[in-house]
């Protein structure tokens, strides 16, 4: 008979623990982008600002984004694609956060402000946006003898763009893949 109870308890205890959960889950649904979309164009950013680097960084390293998730094919132009993705750099701001004995900055943050949207090619039905889409890092500004001159400084933060743009595209895709 304790038998018969222990394989009856067993199968219950593990029904209990396996329904049983913390509570937290993905806030994601899964991708929501419709099913004929199978090209995305991703053109140059339009950028506002006077970083002419920062959109073509930008723009090539969503694109790299979307290519390395496999699902999609990425076309540099809207020709052709069946959703164009369309984005607008309006401002980028760097400002000095760390300095030395001298009260010379060592580090930087750049802020990056844009708006960026998803659209349907054959209808502008709008997929996914964000109007206000802001990214900052911070960097360590590196020169010899404490002097930056302007090659050492727009080297620095061209670092520091390459940086922020990988991170950028992975949050931007992953929103539009995810469905976050």
């Amino acid at each position: 008979m304790n038998r018969v109870r222990d394989l009856l308890v067993v199968p219950m205890v593990l029904l209990a623990l396996a329904s049983a959960s913390c509570g937290y889950t993905l806030a994601g649904r899964g991708s929501f982008l419709p099913a004929s979309i199978k090209t995305i164009g991703i053109p140059d950013f339009v950028n506002r600002t006077p970083y002419y680097e920062v959109g073509q960084a930008l723009s090539q390293r969503v694109r790299t984004e979307f290519i390395g998730r496999g699902k999609y094919k990425v076309v540099p132009q809207a020709a052709g694609a069946d959703a164009v993705l369309k984005a607008q750099i309006n401002s980028i701001t760097l400002t000095p956060t760390g300095f030395n004995a001298s009260q010379q900055a060592t580090r930087y943050a750049i802020s990056v402000s844009l708006e960026i949207q998803l659209v349907q090619a054959s209808d502008d039905k709008v997929l996914w946006q964000n109007r206000n889409q802001v990214f900052h890092e911070e960097y360590p500004l590196t020169s010899g003898g404490g002097v930056v001159d302007a090659a050492t400084f727009f080297g620095q933060a061209s670092n520091a763009i390459d940086r922020m743009a990988g991170d950028f595209a992975q949050s931007v895709v992953s929103a539009i893949l995810e469905a976050f």
